[in-house]
């Protein structure tokens, strides 16, 4: 039994892979239990690490460490890569007040670590490991840990790692039950939330309208697509034309001639549909099965790119046109339509509904690909570059007048900002970035586990005798009150004054704090990526003003 012995309590890497499937297992299998209807889901791997931790069961401490940053790095990208097609647009229409009131959840929560360190006596550098503990954030328990060794000749100090290791749990936890207070307070309806989150975006997801519409303006006949296009700055794509003279349906070119009489099928924007129809003259009742019998040699299909010599060229590169006398009308891009002008450019996993012949459609699919079993093979070489990239930013040191000490955004803020950023520019520099729901949430629940199992096992050694013996009980109560009171005061403001959606309200709670598992409760409660959109928007300012704030505390008050 002696290689069972060592399999279990020694400190090979078998042992260490073991460890870490066990306690992640058991830790997802435990967080399925719901108590009074609430689960904690896979935020119970931490607690199972911490008892493995409290058991004896160890491992090496680099392995360890590498193990909780490579899992957090995972988590983080995947996140980005999941919201960052919709991070600028969200946060152009409510990032900034969000910002603003995940800022103000920084800023409570410093002060009130100020207030209880003058209040009890208890040292700053206790208070700062105990408020990045409260509020989830490792890259801040570095940052002050790394500032303290400096500022003392080399000469840490246990009880920030102690603190931090304490107030961790209940921090988690904090950050749960007052997602959970705010919903039953304000009395929230999940069913109202959705429909008012699918109210919110339904002009956005219905971004298309199709009309059909007469041509009796004399100062549109006898000119063509193209001159009317630079005459209006309104945005519209004509489909298809049934010409007045021989009753003949043309699909529609930039050189196509529309005379008096003339018939034509348009898409456009909402705001743009009463513009688009008195600039050409009226509205007529056809709708899509009328032209359908008219056009009988024209069908309309919509065609999945999956070619990657395809992704970040424009339609009017490909030049469909031309080459097949087809015309792509719409481009679906994640759920919402988008109008197919000339400059637009396409990625993997659009699907451009095309009007044309039966058999020009045919060749199209040919050139745009139309397979979806590409898109789920997986596209590794751009997600181990975008990791890559984020590290080297994450590692960037800024420094600011009179802070002796660089501010770095992290092994977690780094990955999240690049991941954002490949998301939205790579197919602009031929990167694939596409990755299916499942490969995605693969990914970020193999880190975020990782991560959770890696801070219980390192927590878990002197977890208890601090608690006991060390006045641990005391911090684990402080930190609850960092966690808990910056977190309801803005919650009531977003909710009471701003309406926030409860849904984007939990994203912005979890992204306030940094922490990951109140990110995965919320989108496991919520069924969509509101939370995690808002998350993310909020994310990077306020990693950057953790990090900043924890430097800070030990510059200013030792």
């Amino acid at each position: 039994m002696e290689w069972f012995n060592n399999l279990i309590w020694g400190d090979g890497v078998a042992h260490s892979v073991l460890l870490f499937a066990v306690v992640v297992a058991c830790g997802i299998l435990l967080g399925k239990i719901k108590i009074f209807g609430v689960s904690l889901g896979i935020t119970f791997v931490l607690f199972v690490g911490i008892l493995a931790g409290h058991s004896g069961m160890k491992v090496d401490p680099e392995v360890l460490h590498f193990m909780r940053e490579f899992g957090l790095i995972l988590f983080v990208y995947s996140v980005g890569l999941q919201v960052g097609p919709g991070f600028f647009s969200s946060f152009k229409k409510g990032g900034i007040q969000l910002n603003m009131l995940a800022a103000g959840i920084v800023f409570l929560g410093v002060t009130t670590t100020i207030i209880i360190h003058f209040v009890t006596g208890i040292s700053m550098q206790t208070m700062v490991g105990i408020l990045s503990g409260a509020v989830t954030n490792t890259p801040g328990l570095g940052a002050a840990q790394q500032t303290y060794y400096d500022i003392n000749n080399g000469v840490g100090d246990p009880a920030i790692a102690m603190g931090y290791a304490v107030a961790y749990p209940l921090g988690v936890v904090g950050i749960i039950l007052s997602i959970i207070f705010l919903r039953y307070f304000f009395k929230v309806s999940f069913e109202k939330e959705t429909e008012n989150l699918y109210l919110a975006s339904g002009r956005k997801k219905q971004s298309i309208l199709l009309n059909s519409l007469e041509v009796k303006n004399p100062a549109v006949f006898g000119k063509t697509i193209r001159e009317l296009s630079e005459l209006s700055d309104i945005r519209f794509v004509i489909s298809r034309v049934l010409h007045r003279e021989n009753d003949y349906v043309e699909v529609a070119s930039s050189g196509t001639i529309l005379n008096e009489g003339d018939r034509i099928y348009v898409a456009t924007i909402p705001e743009s549909s009463e513009k688009i129809a008195a600039f050409m003259g009226a509205k007529v009742n056809m709708d899509k099965s009328e032209w359908e019998m008219l056009d009988k040699h024209l069908v309309s299909r919509r065609i999945l790119i999956t070619k990657p010599n395809i992704n970040g060229k424009s339609l009017e590169q490909l030049n469909l046109r031309s080459n097949f006398g087809v015309n792509i009308t719409r481009v679906n891009r994640s759920g919402v339509d988008l109008i197919a002008e000339p400059g637009l450019k396409l990625q993997i996993g659009d699907r451009v509904t095309v009007v044309g012949d039966e058999n020009a459609i045919k060749s199209v699919e040919v050139v745009l690909g139309n397979q979806l079993k590409r898109l789920n093979e997986p596209n590794l070489i751009p997600i181990f570059i975008g990791i890559a990239s984020g590290v080297l930013l994450g590692s960037i040191p800024f420094t600011f007048p009179g802070i002796p000490q660089p501010v770095k955004l992290g092994l977690a803020g780094g990955p999240l900002i690049v991941a954002i950023l490949i998301s939205i520019f790579g197919p602009k520099y031929k990167l694939i970035t596409y990755t299916t729901m499942s490969a995605n949430l693969m990914l970020r629940e193999i880190g975020i586990c990782l991560f959770l199992a890696c801070v219980g096992i390192g927590a878990g050694e002197g977890f208890v005798d601090t608690i006991v013996n060390k006045g641990g009980l005391n911090w684990v109560g402080l930190g609850f009150i960092i966690t808990i009171v910056p977190l309801i005061i803005i919650g009531m403001i977003g909710r009471g004054i701003f309406k926030l959606n409860y849904f984007t309200l939990m994203g912005l709670l979890a992204g306030s704090m940094t922490d990951p598992p109140a990110l995965a409760y919320s989108n496991a409660t919520a069924g969509n990526d509101s939370p995690a959109v808002s998350y993310a928007s909020v994310y990077p300012l306020t990693m950057f003003l953790r990090v900043l704030s924890a430097q800070l505390l030990i510059l200013l008050f030792l």
